[in-house]
C-alpha cells in the first residue's frame, strides 16, 4: 500500500494513541483490497482472521 508521509503519519498517530500496530492495519487493509474486485471473496474473512491472530504485529 502506498501511503503519502502525511497519511503514514497519521495513521501512526492514530495507531499509537488506541495501542494497534500500524503495520497490521496497513496488511488488513492490502488483503480487502486484494480481494475487493474478485467475483467471489470467499476467504477473504479466514485471511483477516490470520492476521488479526498473527503474532507478528502485536501493539508496540
Amino acid at each position: 500500500m502506498n501511503l503519502s508521509t502525511e497519511d503514514k503519519r497519521l495513521l501512526e498517530e492514530l495507531c499509537k494513541q488506541h495501542g494497534v500496530n500500524p503495520d497490521k492495519v496497513v496488511k488488513l487493509l492490502d488483503t480487502v483490497r486484494d480481494y475487493e474486485f474478485k467475483e467471489r471473496r470467499i476467504g477473504v474473512y479466514d485471511a483477516l482472521r490470520e492476521i488479526l491472530k498473527s503474532s507478528t504485529g502485536n501493539a508496540p
